[in-house]
């Protein structure tokens, strides 16, 4: 059993939070977390079971009537039952009430968000990070911004990097044996979402060319995002592929990583980049295999950039810091793959690169957000297939991907 990072945010919000939502794709783990914190006397209802779900669709007042200190799983399968729980709560307004698990992000429904505002508590879970399948401590990104990184001990490197990436963070995925039946369980994961899960939440006009569509998003993975290209590549127009990707980041599928800008620097691209949410479901869509990667490692540029991108959105979760992350891109190609604001305005940039070896062209761009920042900046970082930790100037090194975690 894995100790996961927000077990102890989830506690905390309880505490003092009439309402906690623990939201994330399906299969992660919230199910897991839920009933472990269930195990101190709450009611667990899942609306995964079908009779429930029919009482609880049927008349959501009356089957949130009468509960207390309750657990209520897949709760986006009945929107309904929140604004239901809003009004108990506003007549019962002690902690910890309710715990919930959302396999869809229904706190993206303007009705649901503002009628829960003040009440509810929202944790984001994403499957396993690196460090929780090490039980680690997530350490990361305070060394990153204090600038304390340093060589990686137990480094993971070559051949072994490039299984680690292709695995994914997945339990179940983890949990098998043989590449062939993680790549069998993958494709099965990606059928149920796009038959499933997107169907209960959205109208999806072409639903039997949604995997030809996911296909497309795996190949733009780690590039901006063209609506247009997408939406064209299944007949579709630019607003319904927009919807499309909108609809696959609330399933927790994908994300698209917003742009950063400062007005010290003209012509920056405003475009949002595309990820995949696990890298393991990515080479799934790609059909990336071990022996495909290693025979071309151009292959693994990709998937790496999106690995890492979903690690550090692991490990915001667990840091007290307050930060938000987006990527930099300006008219000369000068880019940076992740950048992170804390609230303070300081900023750290981490550029990925899949080889093994890295120049000081590589750190272009890192370099020019840097002098456009300038106090604001605090460290810049090459991760690379690599186990050691080299300077390259002020503020700025080359640092082992293992660093994430070891």
């Amino acid at each position: 059993m894995y100790e996961r990072f927000v077990g102890r945010r989830t506690e905390e919000a309880l505490s003092d939070t009439p309402v906690v939502l623990i939201v994330g794709p399906r299969r992660a783990g919230k199910t897991t977390l839920a009933r472990m914190i269930g195990d101190a006397g709450r009611n667990y209802i899942t609306l995964d079971d079908e009779t429930v779900l029919e009482a609880a669709r049927s008349d959501p007042t009356g089957f949130v009537r009468g509960l207390d200190w309750a657990t209520i799983d897949e709760i986006q399968r009945v929107p309904e039952l929140l604004l239901a729980i809003k009004r108990t709560v506003d007549e019962d307004y002690r902690p910890g009430r309710f715990l919930l698990t959302g396999s869809a992000n229904v706190m993206t429904l303007p009705r649901v968000a503002d009628s829960l505002a003040g009440r509810i508590e929202t944790i984001r879970m994403l499957p396993l990070a690196r460090a929780e399948i090490a039980g680690r401590a997530p350490v990361f990104l305070e060394r990153l911004f204090e600038g304390k990184l340093q060589d990686s001990q137990d480094a993971v490197i070559g051949d072994d990097l490039i299984r680690l990436v292709l695995l994914g963070g997945y339990p179940e995925a983890i949990g098998r044996a043989t590449e062939r039946r993680r790549l069998n369980w993958a494709r099965s994961y990606l059928a149920s979402v796009l038959s499933r899960d997107l169907r209960e939440i959205g109208e999806i006009e072409k639903l039997t060319e949604l995997p030809k569509f996911v296909r497309l998003l795996a190949e733009h993975s780690g590039k901006l995002v063209n609506y247009s290209k997408l939406g064209s590549g299944i007949d579709v127009s630019h607003k319904t592929g927009q919807r499309y990707v909108a609809l696959l980041e609330q399933v927790f599928l994908v994300s698209t990583l917003q742009p950063w800008y400062t007005n010290a620097l003209k012509r920056i691209a405003k475009t949002p980049k595309l990820h995949f949410l696990d890298s393991g479901l990515l080479a799934a869509a790609r059909g990336l295999s071990f022996d495909r990667v290693k025979a071309n490692r151009g292959e693994l540029g990709a998937v790496l950039e999106s690995f890492v991108y979903s690690e550090v959105l692991k490990l915001m979760t667990a840091s007290d810091q307050q930060l938000t992350a987006y990527h930099f891109r300006d008219q000369l190609m000068h880019e940076v793959d992740i950048v992170l604001e804390r609230d303070d305005g300081i900023i750290v940039g981490i550029e990925v690169k899949a080889s093994a070896t890295v120049k000081s062209s590589d750190f272009a761009g890192l370099r020019t957000m840097a002098e456009a920042c300038g106090e604001r900046f605090g460290y810049g970082v090459v991760l690379h297939d690599s186990a050691d930790f080299v300077p390259f100037g002020d503020r700025m090194a080359a640092v082992p991907v293992s660093c994430l975690w070891g």
